[in-house]
């Protein structure tokens, strides 16, 4: 018979069993903690950042001393269909452009906002027989993005002040209207007074191009006049 402190024993060796038996079966798999972790989801690319669109300009700064924008060449590229463009002539109107070291050299005022399609022309011309004294200035553009009659306006009071830092004195009179010749358009004249004379300042505009021009000690007529036949040749 066997003992009661032998069958205690053979007790302890069966519950230590079947311990071990559990715990070995906790460690498998489908005994693991129930609740899963959350699922990772695999990362996947940001998508890149919408492209910023290049900034517009929103119009010409004011002039503030010498501008900085460089003449583009002109008679490089052909105008738009339907459109005009301007040139640098040798004569403009009967008259030579000045050339050696009284001819302009920069561009005399800020001719406003210009793009890679559009032409600057910046020459100044001398009268028959003109060794010295101020010369006509000429400024134009064409393909101008805005209102043309507004580029002129522009130009105009760029042009304003250059005369009256370059021997104009007086109040600009209001501008009066021209005939503007076989290109048509708006021509206008304005003046600068002096005690005894006067300069001239006058303008153009058409479908897409301006310019005006500076003509000392003279009247508006003889100004608009001339103005008239070296736009002619400077606007093709």
């Amino acid at each position: 018979m066997q003992s009661a402190r032998s069958g205690y024993a053979t007790r302890l060796a069966v519950v230590g069993a079947v311990t071990a038996a559990l715990a070995l079966t906790a460690c498998g798999p489908e005994n693991s903690d129930t609740t899963a972790p959350a699922a990772t989801t695999t990362p996947t690319a940001a998508a890149p950042p919408a492209a910023t669109a290049a900034p517009t300009s929103t119009g010409a700064p004011a002039a503030t001393g010498a501008p900085t924008v460089t003449a583009k060449p002109t008679g490089s590229a052909s105008a738009p269909a339907g459109k005009r463009q301007v040139v640098e002539a040798k004569t403009a109107g009967g008259l030579a452009r000045t050339t050696g070291p009284d001819a302009v050299s920069d561009v005399a005022i800020d001719p406003g906002e210009m793009r890679d399609t559009m032409h600057l022309v910046v020459s100044n011309f001398d009268r028959p027989g003109q060794t010295s004294g101020r010369r006509i200035l000429l400024v134009a553009v064409d393909n101008v993005p805005e209102d043309p009659a507004k580029r002129r306006e522009h130009l105009w009071r760029g042009l304003i002040d250059y005369a009256l830092q370059h021997g104009s004195t007086g109040t600009p009179t209001t501008a009066e209207p021209y005939p503007a010749g076989p290109l048509g358009g708006s021509l206008e004249c304005l003046q600068l007074p002096e005690a005894a004379t006067t300069d001239v300042i006058c303008g153009w505009s058409d479908a897409s191009t301006a310019g005006v021009a500076l003509f000392p000690k003279t009247t508006p007529a003889d100004a608009a006049g001339l103005f008239a036949k070296m736009r002619a040749d400077v606007e093709k």
